[in-house]
């Protein structure tokens, strides 16, 4: 059994078990109020509260600010908490916060962003996926597939996770690529990408860091200048997006089951804070790529915010 399907099965014992801990748990994320991914996110850690009986804590700023979520880390480590949940998507501003509390004692796991740092920190494993291999996966099928220049639209430059997608999606494309740095608005999303496409007919590819944010946006963007055969992919799921792709409009959506980014975590600190488990190594929740073959199954579910 992999890595991933026994922290599968060890969630799904919790689960079956019913409530059993009494145990805090915090969750840091830098995932910002209005972006529907960390909601699923958020729906992950809930669940998983509610499944062990763990108290959790879900934390984050309202915009993408790496010195408010460094105090909020601060603040939970003087809570001293039986765990403690953290995204990465800067180490070097977050490094210090993280460092405290594993100095302080407190269970660290990292998920979403970080993987590459997460050991260095102290922290026990991480939960997510390799970026930079994602976004190069997706840069090979999307060229496999025919397209041959391309933009990557990063919605919040600067969160070191994000700008690896792009650098790993130049390399697996082996095209030219150019980054289009835009803002968590959906409107200017559509508006940046329809100058791009409008400015250089030779565009044939775009791909997109958020499905809702800049999927969606980059497909009517595309639709309302007739570019039909614009290969348009994304990270993360939407229904909408989902359903883009299912009606052929979109190419595929890439998958990291953020739900599971969100429950795995608490469920392995409360093992930990009863039992002393722990996984003996990282949890690859991605990538998935959801083509047109498979993207009605999973509207329904990211509906719901499970997908």
């Amino acid at each position: 059994m992999n890595k991933f399907l026994a922290a599968v099965a060890t969630a799904a014992v919790i689960a079956a078990a019913g409530p059993a801990f009494a145990t805090d748990i915090v969750v840091v994320a830098h995932g910002q109020a209005n972006d529907p991914f960390w909601s699923v996110v958020k729906n992950g850690v809930e669940k998983a509260g509610k499944d062990t009986g763990a108290n959790v804590e879900f934390r984050s700023p309202e915009t993408f600010d790496m010195v408010q979520m460094s105090q909020m880390i601060d603040a939970a480590v003087n809570q001293e908490p039986d765990g403690l949940v953290v995204s990465v998507p800067d180490a070097d501003a977050l490094g210090p916060s993280i460092e405290r509390a594993v100095a302080a004692g407190i269970p660290v796991i990292t998920m979403n962003s970080g993987s590459d740092v997460s050991h260095k920190l102290g922290a026990l494993l991480h939960v997510g996926q390799s970026e930079f291999d994602a976004g190069e996966i997706a840069g090979k099928k999307l060229a496999e597939m025919g397209g041959t220049k391309g933009i990557c639209v990063n919605q919040e430059v600067g969160n070191v996770s994000l700008d690896l997608r792009c650098q790993g999606f130049e390399k697996g494309f082996a095209h030219p690529v150019t980054v289009i740095p835009t803002q968590n608005d959906p409107a200017e999303v559509e508006a940046k990408v329809r100058a791009a496409l409008e400015s250089d007919a030779d565009v044939d590819t775009v791909l997109g860091l958020g499905a809702s944010l800049v999927g969606e946006p980059a497909v009517k963007a595309a639709q309302a200048l007739g570019r039909d055969k614009v290969l348009i992919a994304s990270f993360d799921l939407s229904a909408g997006f989902l359903q883009d792709v299912a009606d052929g409009k979109a190419a595929f959506a890439i998958d990291q089951q953020q739900f599971l980014q969100g429950y795995l975590p608490v469920v392995f600190l409360a093992l930990n804070a009863e039992y002393g488990l722990m996984p003996g190594g990282d949890v690859p929740s991605g990538p998935n790529l959801v083509t047109k073959d498979s993207a009605a199954k999973v509207i329904d579910l990211s509906a719901k915010g499970i997908r």
